[in-house]
């Protein structure tokens, strides 16, 4: 079975690090270089460094349409499979047509929820209870195609994007590892389209997306809180200063109004529209994440802190 794999963050790694130890990649096609962080440091995605640490030949192309270098590398390889798993552009229709059997996806949602570039962060941040792996052909569109295999898994409470990541990655890997072993004996697969009407969009995350509102209930905030973590991580200001949070959990002592600060034996409690949260770790713009006991000890000159 020759297997092109297309990629690049680390819902990606545990797929291409499955596909290698079971068949063999014969070739990977990854996003290009970008930098990263405050100082702009050109950082390797983990799948071109699981390539590199396995000596593994990859691609970077710059764009996909009309790049005949591209595809040329691609039909000189003659691929059975092409395996995608959240590579971040939509492929061609030259690329689509290239495997002598299929162009499959790998896609971290129940399709045809959350079509898009982030639906795991999504689906935490809108409080969903469930969620899971889809295994679909490719087509022209984002996350439209055939549905080939769905596995579920639950959405803990104690879940963030991160951890979520983690299982759904771990979740989806076996789930492809399956079905190429069937792909082996038999290479006619059944496949089923997918309900468009039902579809929703989980487009790419944001700094914006990651703004508190405390008039929001406290399952909200709590719910955007863990989508958001570890990126863009929810943010909120005091003074004008912006204050991540990184971890909180729902609190029943008594109510305070929306963005109120309040030191209960050393906790740190914040008001929402229903009821409060409690901050855990919590982070000022520039500096390194804390403990919120210490954060309370640094605003305890500030009258009645409020966050906004």
């Amino acid at each position: 079975m020759k297997i092109i794999f297309m990629g690049t963050p680390d819902f990606a790694l545990k797929t291409l690090a499955a596909l290698e130890k079971e068949f063999g990649v014969g070739m990977v096609i990854t996003q290009p270089d970008k930098p990263s962080g405050r100082k702009k440091e050109i950082v390797y995605s983990p799948v071109k460094q699981f390539c590199l640490d396995k000596k593994i030949n990859f691609l970077q192309p710059a764009k996909l349409k009309e790049n005949e270098i591209l595809l040329k590398n691609i039909n000189d390889f003659a691929p059975d499979l092409i395996c995608v798993a959240a590579y971040g552009k939509i492929l061609t229709k030259e690329i689509l047509e290239a495997p002598k059997i299929a162009c499959i996806n790998i896609h971290a949602s129940i399709l045809p929820k959350y079509r898009g570039a982030a639906p795991i962060n999504r689906a935490i941040i809108d409080g969903e209870k469930e969620t899971g792996v889809t295994i679909m052909d490719m087509d022209l569109g984002m996350d439209t195609g055939n549905i080939i295999s769905i596995e579920r898994i639950k959405i803990e409470n104690s879940d963030t994007t991160e951890s979520l990541t983690n299982k759904l990655s771990n979740l989806g890997s076996k789930q492809i590892i399956k079905f190429i072993n069937e792909l082996k004996i038999d290479p006619i697969y059944k496949s089923v389209s997918q309900n468009h009407g039902e579809s929703t969009l989980a487009p790419k995350m944001n700094q914006v997306d990651g703004i508190i509102d405390w008039t929001k209930n406290a399952d909200e905030i709590f719910n955007l809180i863990r989508g958001c973590s570890p990126w863009p991580i929810a943010h909120t200001r005091i003074k004008d200063k912006i204050i991540k949070i990184h971890k909180a959990t729902l609190d029943d002592s008594p109510k305070l109004s929306p963005g109120a600060i309040k030191n209960v034996e050393g906790n740190m409690i914040v008001g929402c529209k229903d009821r409060n949260l409690k901050i855990i770790e919590i982070q000022k713009s520039g500096q390194k994440k804390i403990s919120a006991k210490d954060f309370l000890n640094g605003i305890s000159n500030i009258s009645e802190p409020v966050f906004k």
